[in-house]
C-alpha cells in the first residue's frame, strides 16, 4: 500500500465501525487527527497485542475523545482545534490508557489550544434541557456538547489554552458562570454551581493536561513538510451533521468531509483520498428519521446479533435495512471514493435482504415534517446462511454476499474496498488491493 492521506468519514448516523477501520488503517499512517465533535462519540476497539499492550493479549478499549490509532505505538494522535472536550472524560481516557500498557510516550498525544472546554454547566443546561422537551426530546448523549457548541459561536467559550493556565481560566470561569447560573436556575428550573469548586477541579484537570496541549496546527504543518502521512478521523456520520443531516435531530458540529480542514487546521488540499464507512444494514441512536428501520423480529435480531448498544450510552440502537438512497446523498456530500462495509457478518442467516433505494417522491427531505412522512422504495436482493467471521479472503465468501456488495456498487456508483466479519483487527477482507495506491 502507498502511503497517503486518507480521511474517514461515517456515512450512516454514526455507530458504523469507524473506529476500527481507523485503526486498521493507523499502521500505515503518521498522524491521526480527530476534528469535530466530543466525547458524545463512541470507538470500540479489539486490541490483540500488536502495539504497546502485552503483546497477545485481546482487550477491548473504548475511546470517547482519543483518536482510535493511539493504539500503535509509532502513531501520534491529535484532538483537533473542532472539538468540545470534557477534561474530566479525557483526563480517565489518558489515564485509562496508560493503565492498559498504552501510551508509553506522552509526546504522541496532542490537544489542541483551540479546542473549547465542556464545563459542568454545559451538561447540566443539556439535561434540563431534554427533560423539558419530553416527547419532543431530541435524544442527546446530555453530556453537553450542544452547549459548548453554542458557547464557541457565541464567543463566550473557554478554550483548552486557557484551561491550562490557571489565572486566565478562573478570569474567564468568572466572566461566564453568572450568566449559565441564571440560565440553569430561573430558566430550566435546575441547580447552580459554585465558582470556587468548579475552578478548583477543573484547575487540577488542567495541570494534568497541560503538557499534552499544545498549538496543534503549527505542529501539522512541520510534520506535513517533513512527509509524514495523515489519517483524518471522523465522529458520528453523515446523518448527523448539524447542516446536512436530519436536523433537528443531528449532532452540534459538522461531520462531513469538508470539516477536516475547519476542525484541524489543513488545507482541504490535505484530504487525500475519502473512505465511507457504512454498515451492511442501518442503525440509529436517540429520536429522529430512520426511513428503513424495522421494529419487529428482524430489527430485534439485528440489534442482538450485532450487539446494538451504545458505547457511549449504552443505548440500544434502533436497526433496520441498508438506506443507499442515504449513502448516496451521504457519498455526494462528503466526495466518498470507496466503502468499508462494517458488520457484514450480522447478515448471515437471513434468507432475504431488503434495500432501500429511493423515497417516495425521489429526493433526500430537508423538513423534518417531511421526514416524517417519507416513505422508502425497495428491492430485495438473496440473503446467506454461512458464517463469515472467519472469512478472509474474498474469494472465499458465498456468492450472495458477492452479489449484495456489488449491488451496492451498483446502486451507489462507489466501489467498495473493505470489508469487515467482526470486531477483530484481522476479521478485514480487502475486496480491492490497488484502491488505495
Amino acid at each position: 500500500m502507498v502511503k497517503q492521506n486518507i480521511t474517514i468519514i461515517g456515512a450512516q448516523w454514526g455507530d458504523e465501525g469507524k473506529g476500527k477501520i481507523v485503526d486498521w488503517f493507523s499502521s500505515n499512517v503518521d498522524v491521526v487527527v480527530r476534528f469535530q465533535g466530543g466525547n458524545n462519540a463512541g470507538h470500540t476497539l479489539i486490541h490483540q497485542g500488536l502495539g504497546e499492550a502485552r503483546l497477545g493479549e485481546a482487550e477491548k478499549v473504548i475511546l470517547h475523545l482519543i483518536p482510535s490509532g493511539i493504539l500503535h505505538s509509532k502513531t501520534r494522535c491529535v484532538i483537533g482545534d473542532g472539538l468540545v472536550i470534557d477534561p474530566a472524560v479525557l483526563v480517565q481516557e489518558i489515564q485509562s490508557l496508560v493503565q492498559k500498557g498504552f501510551l508509553k510516550d506522552p509526546s504522541r498525544l496532542v490537544v489542541s489550544e483551540r479546542a473549547h472546554v465542556i464545563l459542568p454547566y454545559h451538561i447540566r443546561i443539556d439535561q434540563l434541557r431534554e427533560k423539558r422537551r419530553s416527547k419532543e426530546a431530541i435524544g442527546t448523549t446530555q453530556r453537553g456538547i450542544g452547549p459548548a457548541y453554542e458557547d464557541k459561536v457565541g464567543r463566550v467559550g473557554i478554550r483548552m489554552g486557557e484551561l491550562v493556565r490557571p489565572e486566565i481560566f478562573a478570569k474567564r470561569l468568572q466572566e461566564s458562570l453568572p450568566e449559565k447560573n441564571q440560565q440553569i436556575e430561573k430558566i430550566l428550573g435546575g441547580e447552580g454551581f459554585v465558582f470556587e469548586e468548579i475552578l478548583l477541579k477543573y484547575s487540577s484537570y488542567g495541570e494534568y493536561l497541560k503538557p499534552f496541549v499544545k498549538e496543534s496546527v503549527r505542529l501539522l504543518e512541520g510534520w506535513e513538510r517533513n512527509g509524514s502521512v495523515f489519517l483524518f478521523e471522523g465522529a458520528q456520520g453523515v446523518g448527523l451533521d448539524i447542516d446536512y443531516g436530519t436536523y433537528p435531530y443531528v449532532t452540534s458540529s459538522h461531520t462531513v468531509a469538508g470539516s477536516v480542514s475547519v476542525g484541524s487546521g489543513v488545507p482541504p488540499k490535505s484530504l487525500g483520498r475519502i473512505l465511507g464507512v457504512t454498515k451492511g444494514y442501518a442503525t440509529r441512536v436517540g429520536s429522529g428519521p430512520f426511513p428503513t428501520e424495522e421494529r419487529g423480529a428482524i430489527g430485534e435480531s439485528l440489534r442482538q446479533k450485532g450487539e446494538e448498544f451504545g458505547s457511549t450510552t449504552g443505548r440500544p440502537r434502533r436497526c433496520g435495512w441498508l438506506d443507499v438512497a442515504w449513502l448516496k446523498y451521504a457519498a455526494r456530500l462528503s466526495g466518498i471514493e470507496a466503502w468499508a462495509v462494517t458488520k457484514l457478518d450480522v447478515l448471515s442467516g437471513l434468507s432475504e435482504i431488503l434495500v432501500g433505494v429511493g423515497y417516495e417522491g425521489g429526493r433526500v427531505p430537508t423538513l423534518k415534517e417531511d421526514w416524517e412522512v417519507v416513505k422508502p422504495l425497495y428491492e430485495t436482493v438473496p440473503g446467506w446462511r454461512e458464517e463469515l467471521s472467519a472469512v478472509r479472503r474474498w474469494e472465499d465468501l458465498p456468492k450472495a454476499t458477492h452479489q449484495y456488495l456489488e449491488k451496492i456498487e451498483e446502486w451507489t456508483g462507489i466501489p467498495v474496498a473493505l470489508i469487515s466479519v467482526g470486531s477483530s483487527r484481522d476479521q478485514t477482507i480487502v475486496k480491492r488491493e490497488g484502491l488505495w495506491a
